[in-house]
């Protein structure tokens, strides 16, 4: 639905609850992964609230600066609500959020979900050709995750070679663009453009599903092996690493035992 986004506008006017909700809903996701994710490495209230305000806000405001617009979290308090509720609600948490990594993967999941939509349908409604509402999709969809790792030192996961995460975003952003051309896009098409985002990016992560990786040990000169180089160094254990061998075990028996 055209004008459902409010492109052009820093304000609340002309945006469908429906798809404000949506977007309050993103901003929520990346905020707890942020606050979730300060909790493990001991930072107080006041770091994880500025985690979960750079994970909620830092997509969209990178987004709205590109297409010359006052950012809307920043225009409109109401962007402000999830990352306060989100920080004040792991703070409650305690120790038991100290231990977290799956839900940290599963609200960035969430968050990359629904800016790669809204944000391709933002630039869309602004008159953007289609790759550039493409790339400013998964730039939105991918931002805020990175200025969060980059913020509390961990690798950030578009640059983890472990696992997929930058191929959802750019997925959702080119269904989106596919979308708004046939007059479809719309807040339900919108919740369910997420969700398969979601679902491709949780599945790509429990079955280690990973990218190429550049070819090594030929040359293209006459193709004769290469010398071996040293092993780079080990990197830190990120957050974002893949899943533990417990978790996959009890996935798989608690699939088998549905079955039977």
């Amino acid at each position: 639905m055209r004008g459902a986004f409010g492109a052009g506008t820093a304000t609340l006017a002309g945006v469908e609850p429906l798809m404000l909700a949506l977007d309050l809903m993103g901003v929520f996701a990346f905020a707890l992964s942020g606050n979730l994710l300060a909790a493990r490495k001991d930072i107080d209230i006041m770091g994880s609230l500025v985690l979960g305000l750079a994970a909620g806000l830092g997509g969209g405001i990178t987004r709205d600066v590109i297409l010359g617009r006052v950012p809307a979290s920043l225009a409109e308090p109401v962007y402000l609500v999830p990352p306060v509720l989100s920080a004040g609600l792991v703070y409650l948490l305690g120790q038991r959020a100290h231990r977290a990594r799956v839900p940290i993967i599963v609200f960035d999941a969430m968050g990359l979900g629904v800016f790669a939509i809204t944000g391709t349908g933002i630039a869309l409604e602004a008159g953007l050709p289609v790759p550039s509402c493409v790339l400013l999709g998964v730039l939105t969809g991918v931002g805020g995750g990175i200025v969060r790792d980059v913020l509390a030192n961990e690798i950030p996961a578009v640059f983890n070679g472990s696992d997929i995460y930058l191929l959802p975003a750019l997925l959702g952003a080119i269904c989106a663009a596919a979308a708004w051309s046939l007059g479809w896009l719309n807040p339900l098409t919108a919740l369910a453009l997420a969700a398969v985002v979601f679902a491709f990016r949780m599945v790509a992560w429990f079955l280690q599903w990973q990218v190429p990786s550049p070819m090594r040990g030929w040359s293209l000169r006459g193709r004769r092996p290469e010398p071996r180089r040293p092993r780079p160094e080990p990197r830190g254990r990120s957050v974002f690493r893949r899943p533990s061998r417990s978790l996959v075990r009890a996935v798989r028996e608690r699939f088998r035992g549905t079955r039977s």
